[in-house]
């Protein structure tokens, strides 16, 4: 696994090499022999990089009219009853409570003591002060007021459902959402209850779990970027990472909650879903609206473009809408052979294994999200962890028609995929920091919670 430490003197030269190549052009790329099976450009690649954006389903946005997907080739999906996108259901999905998610597990003290300490110094300490900053404003969309609410007794006239749509989508994009999807929402994607308060979390302590009833048609999700120059900087796992996190976090659920509010005020039900009010699973609502695919990470979802550096944010409403398709762009077949994110988690969290597994009754690859969530709420050397977003190659990383042309081929199948991962090894993406874009301090006192006193 790569490690905290610069990598920048090592690599100048290296790096050096890569951005000369980047900008030599196509012809010189194919003369050095870099793409390998890329011997002619095909034709449909070469579009691709003339045109990042691909098609779309559902209604168009005015002021975002073709999704940004990075130059992958992105197909379809129907939506029924036996995949949500591209992950195979085999049984019956069960729903469970939020207070059994990798965090509350820690704050229950179902993993080590550790763990229960990391986590309450990780959510009301922060090991980072510019992470606490930004979550303390997080925490004051928290409020029941803020994320729902009775709908306005009178009914306004809206446009049809396609163009209601558009609309919506419109109104995201001019809060600044990255991106916004629309889709039908899974029964299965609420939680059966809410967590408790925190001192009865510490106790274990479920008896107060709110159930959670609403059940509505259609969600918006809401993504944004969690900034590509911080995270070529970043090792992944850094004072920064959970800064990251949280920027996206905090930006999803302001635009979240007024898109709710909005909604409410046409006389519609509307429930925003962020960071500090969650009533269901966001992994799930990503694919049903064509934002995103499963990964190997086991539960995480990757975006043709964005790759893993996003947050997202939701609102389940009743207001007529048209949902998008969910999307396929090879991402099963790439995480079958690439495990780049399993050869670099600091905490061997992300499994090797080729094949996936049936897991509450949808087929995934099996990774172990104790690991994870020990070492992020433990990490003796930043806040948190992002290393599986920092290594993955569906990551943009400085724009250049290689790297589109890339994702292209990377979303064609298994030896495509191989190709792509040999090259982004060969080129340093994801474990390389560098320096020039490193814009943050670091506190490394505070960073080990054994060593600080309560």
């Amino acid at each position: 696994m790569f490690r905290s430490s610069d990598h920048e003197n090592s690599q100048k030269g290296f790096q050096m090499d890569r951005r000369k190549f980047l900008k030599a052009g196509v012809a010189s790329a194919l003369t050095a022999g870099m793409v390998g099976a890329m011997n002619v450009l095909p034709a449909e690649a070469a579009e691709a990089v003339k045109n990042t954006a691909g098609p779309q389903t559902g209604a168009k946005s005015k002021l975002h009219p073709v999704v940004d997907y990075g130059g992958s080739s992105v197909s379809f999906v129907e939506h029924n009853d036996q995949w949500l996108g591209t992950t195979k259901i085999v049984g019956t999905i069960k729903p469970y409570h939020e207070a059994d998610q990798g965090f509350y597990m820690a704050n229950r003290g179902k993993y080590s003591p550790e763990a229960q300490q990391g986590f309450y110094h990780y959510k009301f300490v922060m090991k980072h002060p510019f992470g606490a900053a930004i979550a303390q404003f997080a925490m004051s969309l928290m409020a029941p007021q803020m994320v729902s609410g009775q709908p306005s007794p009178q009914k306004l006239p809206i446009p049809d459902p396609e163009q209601m749509s558009q609309h919506i989508k419109d109104a995201a994009y001019f809060l600044r959402a990255d991106e916004v999807g629309i889709g039908k929402m899974p029964e299965y994607a609420y939680y059966t209850h809410k967590a408790p308060s925190q001192d009865d979390l510490m106790k274990d302590d479920l008896s107060k779990s709110i159930p959670v009833t609403e059940r509505l048609p259609y969600v918006i999700v809401v993504m944004i970027d969690q900034h590509l120059e911080t995270m070529l900087a970043s090792t992944g796992y850094d004072g920064i990472s959970a800064s990251q996190s949280m920027r996206s976090y905090h930006s999803t659920g302001v635009v979240a909650v007024i898109l709710a509010n909005y909604i409410r005020g046409l006389g519609y039900n509307a429930r925003a879903h962020h960071f500090t009010n969650y009533a269901s699973v966001m992994p799930p609502l990503i694919m049903a609206a064509g934002m995103g695919e499963l990964s190997r990470t086991g539960d995480c979802t990757v975006h043709p473009r964005l790759g893993f550096r996003h947050k997202v944010a939701a609102v389940t409403t009743d207001l007529p809408l048209v949902p998008d398709k969910p999307i396929d762009f090879g991402l099963l077949d790439f995480c079958r052979v690439c495990a780049k994110c399993a050869d670099n988690c600091p905490s061997g969290a992300i499994t090797h294994d080729r094949d996936l597994v049936e897991y509450n009754g949808y087929l995934r690859w099996n990774s172990d999200f104790k690991k994870c969530t020990e070492f992020r709420v433990t990490n003796k050397e930043g806040s948190s962890c992002g290393s599986c977003m920092k290594v993955c190659p569906w990551n943009s990383k400085e724009k250049s028609w290689f790297h589109t042309a890339g994702t292209w081929i990377g979303s064609k199948g298994e030896a495509s995929a191989s190709l792509l991962k040999k090259v982004d090894d060969m080129f340093g993406y994801g474990t390389e920091q560098i320096e020039r874009y490193k814009w943050w301090l670091e506190w490394p006192e505070r960073y080990d919670i054994t060593a600080l006193k309560h």
